[in-house]
């Protein structure tokens, strides 16, 4: 665990610059605007350790290296995020001598992200000898306008001698990513242009051998400033700059202010049409001041704040922790495109290669409907029913039918590296039936369920009745060779998790195709043989059960394993995923992140107060929560039992994940799906919340550090503010037609 932002309720703000923690600082001060995003670096460069990264939603690249050679069935590259042209880079230099925070002796340094409005802001003041010169940078990724970053740098020379202040704005495309095969570059320019005070470059993403598509991206640089435009310029052949430079006399200030807009080939078809747009869009904007942009962009983040704000009084570092993680999840997603989804770690680093995952069914569509309007979750369901030629083309490769939704994609193919994870972990089938009826469930709204959801469901339990095998010696039906939500456990039989999910989307399946009309249900074009097939299945699933210790065990040989807590293992050797082989932990009984406890979470009104202390009581000790999406399924989980101790060290954990890097492994992004947790330790944990027969429950406790919290809620075309004070709780319709609550056993007319 390790702190270096000051507690602020709305601001993650440090005064020190630490060469130690540069990568943390930067991973904590990402921005975006659900169509790109970058890490907190520095416009002017760093010459110290430093993780320098700009991403673009929906633009990726295939590894160079083939990974399915020697595998039938495996994916034959895995797809990556990649580093797109760096359009903040904006040098300075103090009489010609470059402005460095690595070597420079600087003074009055703020690094401060402002939560409300979406806003990065930099001071420091360079001390160069006797020259004296205070900085500042602004910059923001609008939510009003996708395609505009605008940064500002501000100059003050507070010494006492003259000095020229020379400013180098520049668009370069000479990038890599750090994870990359042989230092690879992946962008070759098609075309440059530059002037006194813009500059634009478009790029194509280079050939690959596997034939997945190429992008085309055009990026166009605007700059004023009061310092003289000395001419536009290309340093090297994949850049173009534009220079301001003057002298400065003792208390002169000077401002530049950078505008940039960025556009792709997934919104346009050639490359005049792209470049066509870039300049539009340039030209929109280019006389508009940096107050007026960013007011436009602040009021966007002003309405989604009025919308999902949690306010927490007595405890300033929950407060903190909760609107950090709703700022870094709505900045990488607010769904205005259904092409596009959310990654792991979002615009904030490389790693998971900023592919989609399972995490958004699981974990971020339940928020997103709890916050934003259900257009939102819908178009996150979209995504999956756009890409089922994708998920075709996955059950093949197995030589399994249906549709085997990727655990890793950025196209609908999978394109994940290694095989326990890629073609074992089957349950995000399972988990994307459940965020169909998640969805259903809280709006109300069958339209999705009874057409493009009623293909997707189909489809998923087509590979189920295929991926499944009947034992005649147990007179059921089995599922081996798999790898649960405990990634700490390969290619096991019997995952309890994966076959109750197997078990529930064949019922939940043949339910919904009881519902469709006529027309959808010829287009599905399943047999009467086909449903007594998955009646049959759904009768005779094995569930792995313990009768002594009243549990569902994980997989069959669970038991088996020498079971002793996380507390008997010394200190020294946590977390295990950094101190044990990989062989050890394997064999090991101790869980990674909930499994069996996910399907309790899940389907948490489906089991007996009895079953979730007993799975509780037995797993949790055994899980060392080195997944950052475990915290907060124990927290709610903890609160449903009662045990409230618990159910708050978990809140916490899942709040302050990143910004105390809990897991050491922060430095290279943040973790953007399990910035879910925290609403959902609240608002299902603490509050109690739940859909009972389309009804809302609520049975909320107040942890003993607060003194208060309140949240709202949009469901089912009312918006709801939940408050919990010492005194109780209230519960206010803030719109939307009358509606009964359940709170705590009682019915409520709001």
């Amino acid at each position: 665990m390790k702190r270096i932002f000051e507690i602020n309720p709305w601001h993650i703000v440090t005064h020190e610059l630490s060469s130690e923690n540069k990568r943390l600082q930067e991973s904590m001060t990402s921005l975006g605007n659900g169509n790109m995003g970058m890490r907190g670096f520095f416009e002017e460069g760093y010459s110290g350790d430093s993780l320098s990264g700009i991403y673009l939603g929906g633009v990726w690249y295939p590894d160079k290296t083939r990974v399915g050679w020697w595998k039938n069935g495996y994916p034959d590259y895995f797809g990556k995020v990649i580093n797109a042209v760096n359009f903040i880079k904006l040098g300075v230099l103090i009489d010609d001598e470059p402005v460095d925070l690595a070597v420079d002796q600087i003074s009055d340094f703020e690094l401060d992200l402002d939560m409300k409005t979406a806003r990065l802001t930099r001071r420091f003041t360079v001390n160069k000898g006797d020259k004296q010169v205070a900085f500042t940078f602004d910059r923001f990724i609008s939510v009003a306008q996708k395609e505009l970053a605008v940064i500002q740098v501000h100059a003050k020379n507070v010494g006492q001698q003259p000095v020229t202040v020379t400013f180098k704005s520049a668009l370069d495309a000479d990038v890599e990513n750090e994870d990359a095969n042989y230092d690879e570059r992946f962008w070759d320019v098609l075309a440059k242009r530059v002037d006194q005070k813009s500059g634009s470059i478009v790029a194509v993403t280079k050939e690959n051998a596997f034939g997945t598509p190429r992008f085309t991206v055009g990026i166009k640089m605007t700059n004023e400033s009061q310092l003289a435009a000395q001419g536009g310029s290309e340093p090297t052949e994949k850049e173009v700059q534009n220079t301001f430079s003057g002298v400065m006399n003792p208390g002169d200030e000077a401002t530049l202010t950078k505008r940039v807009v960025v556009v792709t080939s997934r919104d346009y078809n050639s490359q005049p049409e792209l470049e066509t747009a870039m300049s539009q869009l340039s030209d929109q904007v280019t006389n508009q001041s940096f107050d007026a942009l960013l007011t436009a962009h602040a009021d966007v983040w002003a309405v989604r704040w009025a919308k999902s704000d949690v306010q927490i009084e007595g405890d300033d570092g929950a407060q903190q922790g909760i609107r950090f993680n709703l700022f870094q999840l709505f900045s990488t997603y607010y769904g205005e495109d259904s092409r596009l989804n959310i990654g792991p770690k979002g615009f904030t680093g490389e790693k998971y290669g900023g592919a989609t995952y399972w995490d958004t069914e699981a974990f971020a569509i339940p928020v997103y409907l709890g916050i934003t309007d259900p257009q939102v979750s819908r178009n996150l369901l979209m995504y999956r029913y756009q890409q089922l030629d994708g998920a075709y083309h996955n059950a093949q490769q197995q030589g399994l039918k249906g549709a085997l939704f990727p655990m890793v994609t950025f196209n609908g193919i999978e394109c994940h590296n290694e095989w326990e994870i890629t073609f074992e972990e089957i349950h995000r089938n399972g988990d994307i039936a459940f965020a169909i009826f998640n969805y259903t469930r809280y709006t109300g709204d069958t339209s999705y369920v009874l057409n493009e959801g009623s293909k997707v469901l189909t489809e998923i339990s087509r590979f189920w009745a295929d991926r499944v095998h009947f034992s005649e010696r147990h007179q059921q039906y089995m599922i081996h060779g798999v790898t649960g939500p405990d990634e700490y456990e390969n290619n096991v039989d019997n995952n309890w998790y994966t076959n109750y999910l197997a078990q529930w989307t064949l019922k939940y399946t043949l339910e919904i195709l009881a519902q469709v009309s006529a027309g959808v249900a010829e287009k599905l074009n399943v047999s009467d043989d086909e449903k007594n097939h998955w009646q049959d299945i759904v009768d005779r699933m094995y569930l792995p059960h313990d009768e002594k210790l009243g549990i569902f065990v994980q997989h069959d040989g669970f038991l088996d394993k020498d079971i002793q807590p996380v507390s008997s293992l010394p200190k020294d050797q946590l977390p295990l995923n950094q101190n044990w082989s990989w062989d050890k932990i394997l064999r090991s009984p101790y869980i990674k992140q909930g499994d069996v406890l996910q399907g309790v979470w899940d389907f948490i009104d489906d089991f007996t107060p009895e079953q979730k202390k007993a799975n509780f009581d037995f797993y949790e000790p055994l899980t060392v929560h080195e997944s950052s999406l475990s915290a907060s399924i124990h927290a709610i989980l903890a609160a449903d039992l009662h045990y409230e101790d618990k159910a708050v060290e978990m809140y916490e954990r899942t709040a302050r994940l990143d910004l105390d890097n809990y897991n050491n492994d922060t430095d290279d992004g943040l973790h953007i799906t399990s910035m879910t947790g925290s609403w959902l330790a609240i608002a299902q944990g603490f509050a109690g919340m739940r859909i009972r027969d389309d009804q809302l429950h609520f049975a909320p406790f107040l942890p003993k550090k607060w003194t208060s919290y309140q949240f709202r809620i949009v469901f089912r075309g009312r918006s709801i503010n939940v408050k919990v004070d010492q005194s109780g709780t209230s519960l206010t319709l803030l719109a939307g037609e009358p509606l009964t609550v359940d709170l705590n056993g009682q019915k409520v007319q709001l």
